[in-house]
């Protein structure tokens, strides 16, 4: 991705290695942890740290770290232009942006306590994302998907849920979710999710056009990250089969497919997910 040299967002709120008080619980489920690495109910996510003492971490920025910061915050940048695009020409309505808050180990958040183990996460009570940027790490070396273009379709990814948050379909999906049983309620979140990679590729499309970002490769490491992270396929690695009833973003299959249609779309409009009869 060509990024250098290009402007960054001012709305990155840079918490890294502040401490939160809180210290991380080590018995956490692997299956839970992977299984809601991209996303996923805030509520439910969040439930997976102790309280304890706080305070300053030693967390030292490494330069590699710093231009990572820097990457996030300029890809953070280009979906701020493009969904501002797309918003007043397909919606005829104003985009407010998020706020991309980048943390180590722990943060506090409006739906309330996280650690680096969630993964990078929206929060729509705070309109915020958050991201330990030790993650770029996970996803190139423990997920098989390397390339800064894997980083920016993640990021992107949780951008999504906050235009979905904007469109007032998050809210639409708790209200859905009330009475439902854990298995309705994880094929709901499928759909939420998957709609998500669908809005990704809407706004490769979008960017490309707007700003020739793009270099070769870059479309199959987005391809290859969504991949890499579909629900069958991380249960296989982590337990040695499949649950399909339980899952919440998706199969890797359906992950790419979504992804495919939105960067072939470009419209918001071909991204009904809960309409779709078949994903």
């Amino acid at each position: 991705m060509k990024w250098r040299g290009r402007q960054g967002s001012s709305n990155v709120d840079d918490r890294r290695g502040k401490g939160t008080g809180m210290k991380l619980g080590v018995g956490t489920v692997i299956i839970v942890v992977i299984g809601l690495l991209l996303g996923g109910d805030p509520a439910q996510l969040i439930q997976m740290v102790e309280q304890g003492g706080g305070g300053q971490t030693n967390h030292v920025a490494t330069a590699a770290e710093d231009e990572a910061a820097q990457f996030v915050s300029v890809v953070l940048k280009d979906t701020e232009d493009v969904w501002d695009k797309i918003f007043r020409e397909q919606l005829n309505a104003n985009y407010n942006e998020p706020t991309l808050v980048l943390f180590t180990g722990a943060v506090n958040t409006g739906c309330g306590k996280a650690s680096a183990s969630t993964g990078p996460f929206y929060c729509p009570a705070d309109k915020s994302l958050y991201i330990d940027l030790s993650f770029y790490d996970e996803l190139r070396n423990r997920f098989g998907a390397p390339g800064d273009f894997a980083m920016a379709y993640v990021i992107a990814h949780e951008v999504a849920h906050h235009v979905q948050s904007e469109m007032g379909i998050l809210e639409k999906v708790g209200r859905m979710r009330s009475g439902m049983s854990t298995e309705e309620s994880n094929a709901i979140s499928v759909r939420v999710e998957l709609q998500a990679d669908y809005l990704s590729g809407v706004w490769v499309k979008h960017a490309q056009a707007m700003k020739n970002m793009l270099e070769e490769g870059d479309v199959e490491e987005a391809l290859n990250a969504a991949n890499a992270i579909g629900d069958d396929r991380l249960q296989k690695q982590a337990q040695g089969y499949v649950v399909p009833e339980s899952f919440t973003h998706g199969t890797s299959a359906q992950r790419v497919r979504w992804f495919k249609k939105g960067l072939l779309s470009g419209e918001i409009r071909d991204g009904d997910t809960f309409g779709s009869t078949s994903l």
